[in-house]
């Protein structure tokens, strides 16, 4: 399949627009699964740097959205660095020549993030804690990031343990969904992997992600956010373990 064909023109709008519906419906999951649906048509090197715009655009919107912008970038900034930190180093599997490790990696963390999310019971941090574990969370969001394109691991746990009002919350994400997506930017583009096609495909593709958002938005009224979470888990994780079976077929 051509990266540039019009079936894969096609495939990558679909995907925006279902990855904009999940979004819209729970509030996070459109890079999660837009590199998981891409990573089994495309190398995950094509894939992030496709999700590039898209999420960018979409992560500021939703990060904007909230009256606490600057509280929590106060809060959060030593997390915020070290994912910076954390992503730069961490595109160097994504860059590499081994396209199966990134494979099975990006398998991984989706496997990692929808077991958890089905099976961990909620948690607190101690406020003396975010000192010291706020940078580590971060760090290790980072190389996560970097090697998969996927914003999720360990952060999402992480800032859900904060005991942040829901508002909040929603605002933390993005801007940790924000600050992961140009971290991952200029750490392609710092090794030379982040092409101007791979740029227009991804402005492209926000059309589709903005209106698979709206239509989440609407579907949210109508369904059971609980129900749709756990299929949507459930397909994540048989999606992250065919990414890791596909490169030893």
């Amino acid at each position: 399949m051509s990266e540039y064909s019009p079936s894969a023109f096609t495939a990558v709008a679909v995907i925006f627009f279902v990855a904009g519906i999940v979004k819209g419906v729970s509030g996070m999951g459109l890079p999660t699964v837009a590199m998981g649906a891409l990573g089994a048509l495309l190398s995950p090197l094509a894939a992030a740097s496709l999700l590039i715009v898209p999420s960018f655009v979409t992560n500021v919107w939703q990060l904007f959205t909230g009256p606490s912008f600057w509280p929590l970038a106060r809060r959060l900034w030593p997390m915020m660095l070290a994912i910076l930190v954390g992503t730069l180093a961490g595109t160097s599997l994504l860059t590499g020549d081994n396209v199966r490790v990134a494979t099975s990696a990006l398998g991984g963390a989706l496997v990692a993030y929808a077991i958890y999310t089905l099976l961990a019971k909620p948690f607190s941090i101690p406020p003396s804690w975010e000192w010291w574990l706020s940078p580590v969370i971060g760090g290790a969001t980072g190389l996560v990031t970097g090697g998969t394109g996927v914003f999720v691991i360990p952060a999402v746990p992480y800032l859900q343990a904060l005991a942040l009002k829901k508002e909040d919350l929603v605002q933390a994400l993005g801007l940790s969904f924000t600050v992961s997506t140009i971290a991952l930017a200029l750490g392609l583009a710092g090794r030379g992997a982040y092409q101007s096609d791979n740029l227009l495909i991804s402005a492209l593709a926000v059309v589709p992600a903005l209106l698979g958002m709206r239509a989440g938005q609407a579907i949210r009224n109508r369904i059971s956010q609980e129900t749709f979470r756990r299929w949507f888990l459930v397909c994540l994780l048989l999606l992250g373990i065919e990414l890791i079976v596909k490169p030893l077929g």
